[in-house]
């Protein structure tokens, strides 16, 4: 008797759109995704709706832009940490700790807002908190996924968390800005704590998921221990350094408000801001096709330089459409780069060390655009505006192909047959499944 002919992969339509294994499979995946996804929708209310209430107390440009230098310090701070607390505590009840202090956060922010006369400094103060709160929850989020989602859904996974994501970066300030404009900014920050409150009932069902029994406490060697091993995985610190490169050197989001000047369209400034999460959700909603691809970090260095030439594109074109289109490209690749970086990280990193490794990862993807604002705005001041956008996006595609140069263990990574890919797969498989 003949084996069953394997089925055969998907064809037309049906492979391009996105893999719902994972969404069929774990009931813990599904909670966690809307969880997610409303409380992410929310959150882009009160980041739009902060800087405005900043800019109506202030009229400072500076006032505004120094939120981000207060973010970024606990950025710093407690996102390795953070990654510590995730390996050796509870993570459904650190994401549900650190979600309800978000909420009383945005409390804070709504009661100020409706005072008579709003104080400037618990803007400030609740940007820096929520920043750190983030820096927190975040570790425990993405070492949480794999634990809920079969390895060989994982890929999938993230094509689905991604598109929760760029959904949200869409949809989210399209409708904050509106609400801000026409309801007033105490509706955008009540709405926003209504979005937590949803999130954390849907997140109290998710099965608990304590500390792995090999976990360290949290502590600077237990830091250390993590960086340590990210340093011994080469293909692991070829992800991190190629998205530090790609988002150093060519972000443009400072200069965009510039660039609709020189282009003579002012119109389009918030199209610019949209064009690449709508490019990333353009991808992540065809993503069917990523789940055929194995050789994951070849498609990280070249999506990664392809991002790079498309916004040296968009600098050197002088019709504002072109512009917008080559953005819109620039964030397609860019979200082909996160997928296949997600699904190596979540692959290969042991179950003790993930909330670490994802501490790591939250700041070589957030660390990045934060100080590549500060790349093209010099650039913009001493060589102009165009010439900020092109010369970042050239120098991007340069230093990716020389990382690729330098750590050839990047580009010969194979999910097949990696090693520790192989032994994840092979411990994953004796491991109790994921809930349906």
């Amino acid at each position: 008797m003949t084996d069953d002919p394997a089925p055969s992969p998907p064809s037309g339509l049906r492979a391009l759109l996105p893999d719902l294994a994972p969404w069929r499979a774990s009931r813990d995946f599904r909670r966690l995704w809307w969880s997610g996804l409303i409380s992410n929708f929310g959150s882009f209310l009160t980041f739009v709706a902060l800087p405005v209430q900043l800019k109506e107390l202030t009229g400072s440009a500076a006032a505004v832009g120094a939120i981000g230098a207060v973010e970024l310090i606990p950025l710093l701070v407690f996102g390795l940490y953070g990654g510590a607390l995730a390996d050796a505590w509870d993570k459904r009840k650190l994401i549900l700790w650190t979600e309800a202090g978000q909420g009383l956060l945005t409390a804070a922010l709504l009661i100020n807002a409706l005072l008579p006369h709003p104080t400037i400094w618990p803007l400030y103060v609740v940007a820096a908190l929520s920043s750190a709160l983030f820096s927190v929850q975040r570790p425990a989020l993405d070492s949480l996924w794999p634990r809920i989602v079969a390895h060989e859904h994982l890929p999938a996974a993230a094509s689905l968390n991604a598109f929760r994501w760029t959904l949200g970066g869409v949809a989210g300030p399209a409708l904050a800005g509106v609400v801000v404009a026409y309801a007033g900014l105490g509706w955008a920050y009540g709405a926003d704590l209504a979005t937590f409150a949803v999130s954390a009932v849907l997140m109290i069902r998710i099965a608990s998921s304590p500390a792995s029994h090999e976990a360290a406490k949290p502590s600077l060697k237990a830091i250390a221990e993590g960086a340590r091993y990210a340093w011994s995985r080469k293909e692991l610190l070829g992800t991190y350094a190629v998205d530090l490169a790609a988002m150093f050197l060519a972000m443009p989001l400072a200069v965009l408000p510039f660039l609709a000047d020189e282009l003579d369209a002012e119109w389009a400034l918030g199209l610019m801001y949209a064009t690449v999460p709508l490019g990333a959700m353009l991808v992540s909603a065809t993503s069917g096709w990523t789940a055929r691809i194995h050789r994951h970090g070849r498609m990280v260095v070249v999506s990664a330089a392809f991002w790079g030439l498309a916004i040296a594109a968009a600098g050197v074109v002088g019709n504002v459409w072109l512009v917008l289109l080559f953005l819109t490209v620039a964030g397609g690749c860019d979200m082909v780069s996160g997928i296949f970086r997600a699904a190596m990280w979540n692959q290969t990193i042991p179950d003790e060390l993930r909330g670490r490794l994802a501490g790591i990862e939250l700041l070589s993807y957030s660390v990045g655009p934060t100080v590549g604002q500060v790349r093209s705005g010099g650039f913009a001041a001493l060589w102009g505006v165009r010439a900020s956008v092109w010369s970042g996006g050239l120098l991007c595609a340069g230093a990716v192909g020389l990382l690729a140069v330098c750590l050839p263990k990047l580009m010969k990574y194979d999910e097949r047959t990696n090693e520790h890919a192989v032994r994840q797969r092979k411990q994953r498989a004796t491991a109790t499944p994921a809930k349906a």
